[in-house]
C-alpha cells in the first residue's frame, strides 16, 4: 500500500515562497511518476506539476510555469514542490499523487494513490 503524506503548507504573503514535500513509503512510489494538484473551495481539482520517476522530465500548466518547480529525491522517497512568487489565487489545498500511467498527463484520472493534502494560503 502506498500512502503519500504532504507537508510544508502554511500562510504566506503574496510574492513569497513555500516548499511542499510529499513523502511516501515503498518502491511502488519512487518507481512511478508523481503529480501535484490543488483544489480551492468551490473549484475543481487542478494539476500544477508532474515529474517522471527518474526526475529527468517535468511538466507544468501555463498557470504556474516559471513560478513552480517540482523535483524528487528517490533515496528519500520524497517529491518536492517549490513555489515562488505566490499569488492569492494560488490559495488551495495541495495534494500529491502517484501517476500510474506511462504518459505525462495532467488529468487526475491518471493518478491513483493520493495524500490527504496540505493547506496553502496566500494573503494579499
Amino acid at each position: 500500500q502506498v500512502q503519500p503524506v504532504e507537508s510544508g503548507g502554511g500562510l504566506v504573503q503574496a510574492g513569497g515562497s513555500l516548499r511542499l514535500s510529499c513523502a511516501a513509503s515503498g518502491r511502488s512510489f519512487s518507481s512511478y511518476g508523481t503529480g501535484w494538484f490543488r483544489q480551492a473551495p468551490g473549484k475543481e481539482r487542478e494539476f500544477v506539476a508532474g515529474i517522471s520517476w527518474s526526475g529527468s522530465s517535468t511538466y507544468y500548466p501555463d498557470s504556474v510555469k516559471g513560478r513552480f518547480t517540482i523535483s524528487r529525491d528517490n533515496a528519500k522517497n520524497t517529491v518536492y514542490l517549490q513555489m515562488n512568487r505566490l499569488k492569492p489565487e494560488d490559495t488551495a489545498v495541495y495534494y500529491c499523487a502517484r501517476r500510474y500511467i506511462t504518459a505525462q498527463t495532467m488529468s487526475a484520472l491518471g493518478y491513483d494513490y493520493w495524500g490527504q493534502g496540505t493547506q496553502v494560503t496566500v494573503s494579499s
